[in-house]
């Protein structure tokens, strides 16, 4: 399960990416509410845990740009307000749980777990479809044509992020971001590699990475219409 973490207080942002990834969970990190609604739009990510007061983008405020796009990934809100209007607030504006501050480990995790069996099904059986590819993203599995192969986890996360926003120029940057995390050190030239071993995968007449130069990268298919 791929959470996205929505947190300004680099402390506890550094610990809650610490228990969740011993916790065997993939975390990508946000430290302000601009970042976090960029990354959440995506749509790759399986939970979000947002912190209600941050820099640049309330909480709440992004939590209903985020409904109001159809985007409906659960979400966990963070808040140190424990007020019952406080709490109706950020529920009417799409939350799916709410987490008063200072909580504890195991409160976390079994909230965490209770809203990955609440979108379970939805979760499991997801899959991507764009002309004649199908990706099973949890299984890390295209399937393009008649033919299946596995694609690593970088592999999956990057045409994921493709065929999530089709027709679109996806920065390097952005792919750093989003596929690689916020603080990764990775280098840019990553980014060509894996689309390079992507394309190879693809191996399509119909639907091709095509390089916009200088800026990045865009995925086009042609309608199946077989």
């Amino acid at each position: 399960m791929r959470i996205l973490l929505i947190e300004d207080e680099p402390r506890l942002s550094e610990a809650l990416t610490y228990i969740l990834k011993k916790n065997k969970y993939g975390v990508d990190t946000a430290f302000d509410g601009e970042t976090g609604q960029a990354m959440a739009e995506t749509g790759v990510y399986d939970l979000i845990i947002l912190d209600r007061m941050l820099p640049h983008k309330e909480g709440v405020s992004l939590l209903k740009e985020l409904r109001s796009q159809g985007i409906a990934t659960p979400v966990l809100l963070l808040t140190a307000r424990d007020s019952i209007q406080d709490r109706i607030e950020g529920l009417d504006a799409g939350a799916d749980d709410y987490l008063v501050k200072p909580f504890s480990t195991e409160e976390l995790l079994a909230r965490l777990r209770a809203l990955g069996r609440r979108s379970g099904s939805q979760i499991q059986d997801e899959q991507l479809k764009v002309a004649e590819l199908i990706l099973k993203p949890l299984h890390c599995e295209l399937t393009v044509g008649n033919e299946t192969v596995k694609l690593t986890l970088k592999e999956s996360l990057l045409l994921e992020l493709f065929m999530r926003n089709p027709g679109q120029v996806i920065t390097k940057e952005q792919i750093l971001d989003r596929v690689w995390g916020l603080d990764s050190e990775v280098e840019a030239n990553n980014v060509e590699i894996y689309v390079h071993y992507l394309r190879k995968k693809l191996n399509s007449p119909k639907t091709r990475i095509e390089t916009v130069r200088g800026i990045g990268y865009c995925l086009k298919g042609e309608p199946d219409v077989s």
